[in-house]
């Protein structure tokens, strides 16, 4: 598992939390958080990914390809890497 999925404390309510790059194709939920510097949140926020939008996983590629999600009727393409630090709730229906 992720290192910094070990340090995480659960907060209570808080639901099914996954990364983007985890989820499989199809699935939907809402951006919890974002998890890096002010530059990595800045520009996804510039992309419409930012915590309270809804989220679907459209597709990923295998070994670090990028993930394309649909957020807000639009296609957008990111690393797996950065996939890997945007938190989701997949349990908000």
């Amino acid at each position: 598992m992720f290192g910094w999925m070990k340090h995480r404390s659960p907060c209570p309510g808080e639901g099914d939390v996954t990364t983007l790059a985890t989820m499989r194709a199809g699935k939907s939920g809402v951006i919890v958080d974002v998890l890096g510097g002010r530059g990595i949140i800045e520009r996804l926020a510039s992309l419409g990914i930012r915590p309270g939008k809804r989220v679907t996983k459209v597709s990923s590629m295998l070994l670090g390809g990028p993930v394309t999600v649909e957020v807000d009727r639009a296609q957008i393409a990111v690393g797996a890497r950065m996939a890997a630090r945007i938190l989701v709730d997949v349990s908000v229906p």
